[in-house]
């Protein structure tokens, strides 16, 4: 059984340091005294002395003292029999109780550490009142006393400990479930809309595309013997199509963002920018550079969003005068720039995202740039306001050809 705490902190490892700090000083004082008043029995007293050092540094050396309660109990009387022995031979060795009490309380269980730290104190009184050769009130009252506070001083710290390990699992806990729950709702929202979209798909695509293959197989049987009802059947199937094509240009439009139905990227972005610039405190320009080419609508609708999302967090945290938004064709690649001149901030130090205060903004612009295969780049520090870019590569396959983009 481990007998110390499960994990030291600086403080709790610098106060153990302390406590060595003082056993060893107390023990040399005591032999520095011995020496320096020529007492009769110095040399004993050095050597009492030096075996308590070496019996208490062999202590913390052994494993099973730190991990066994009985190890520890038998460590202890060790070094309480050393000290008995210079408490006989030097009055200065009662001054070596008072970090004996933290030790027994430390390492013994309860009740058994109270017990001692009890011996302990009367064995010092004694051992004073034996060297003065007489007793009074007033040589007691100093180990009592000591051993009083050194009760105090662990069993509040024990308390303490169990209260920040009680809070500590409580925060994990918490922690632990905010991020299930966060999973769960995630997980629920996407199979929802995945339901959403197979409803769609299969009352629209699904059923014209079936009803074109039934129409195709009708061609197949009237061919060659009645080719009047296979070109009716062609008719029907090209017309099938037609109407399966426009339900499909409606399913796309519905999942694309109002602000680019029936317009397009680079003046959806500039309505942006009017539209922040008439509701905030701030002068949103927009500038546009390439000659623009057909984009995919995930291209357009990352874009859009980006660029909302950086003007949104430019009027929320930046207190900018100013900002300049750019979209820029070039060649085979599209990018959106958003520079304002706002009081900046540290890229490398943003605060951990919360779901109550906010902070995912960064992180949901490089998942949308990472998804098409783009990056995302943030220069900013304190007074130097922000530049962000963001930079996808045009896929030539993906982009709508200009029937296709007729909606």
């Amino acid at each position: 059984m481990n007998i110390t705490a499960p994990a030291l902190t600086p403080t709790t490892r610098a106060l153990a340091w302390c406590l060595h700090l003082l056993v060893v000083a107390l023990l040399a004082l005591a032999a520095g005294r011995a020496v320096a008043d020529h007492h009769p029995h110095a040399e004993t007293v050095v050597a009492a002395a030096a075996a308590c050092v070496l019996l208490y540094a062999a202590g913390p050396t052994l494993p099973r003292v730190r991990r066994s309660r009985r190890a520890a109990a038998l460590w202890l009387t060790a070094v309480g029999a050393a000290w008995l022995v210079l408490l006989a031979l030097s009055a200065d060795g009662v001054w070596v109780a008072f970090p004996l009490y933290f030790l027994q309380l430390h390492l013994l269980p309860r009740r058994s550490g109270l017990v001692a730290v009890t011996i302990t104190a009367a064995a010092a009184v004694a051992g004073f009142a034996a060297h003065q050769g007489s007793f009074s009130l007033a040589m007691a009252i100093g180990p009592a006393l000591g051993a009083a506070v050194a009760v105090a001083v662990v069993w509040g710290y024990q308390a303490l400990y169990r209260e920040s390990e009680h809070r500590r699992r409580l925060i994990e806990e918490l922690t632990t479930t905010r991020t299930d729950l966060a999973a769960a709702q995630h997980t629920a929202g996407v199979l929802a809309e995945r339901e959403r979209l197979a409803r769609e798909i299969h009352d629209t695509l699904a059923q014209g595309l079936s009803s074109i293959q039934l129409l195709l197989r009708a061609v197949e049987r009237a061919l060659p013997n009645t080719p009047q009802n296979a070109a009716r059947y062609v008719e029907q199937a090209r017309q099938a199509a037609v109407d399966n094509l426009a339900e499909a240009r409606r399913f796309v439009a519905a999942l694309t963002p109002p602000a680019l139905e029936g317009t397009t990227l680079a003046a959806a972005l500039e309505r942006l920018c009017a539209t922040t610039s008439t509701r905030h405190r701030i002068t949103v320009r927009f500038h546009h550079t390439g000659d623009p080419v057909p984009l995919s609508t995930a291209h357009e609708v990352a874009l859009l969003r980006i660029a909302q999302s950086a003007l949104a967090n430019t009027v929320r945290h930046a207190h900018a005068a100013t900002a300049e938004v750019t979209l820029s064709y070039l060649g085979d690649q599209v990018a959106v720039d958003v520079l304002d001149d706002g009081r900046g901030f540290d890229p490398d130090h943003l605060p951990v995202p919360d779901p109550e205060v906010g902070g995912f903004g960064l992180a949901a612009m490089r998942a949308r740039v990472r998804a098409l295969g783009g990056t995302l780049t943030v220069e900013s520090a304190p007074g130097q306001g922000t530049a962000l870019a963001a930079q996808l590569p045009i896929d030539p396959a993906a982009a709508p050809t200009p029937d296709e983009a007729r909606p």
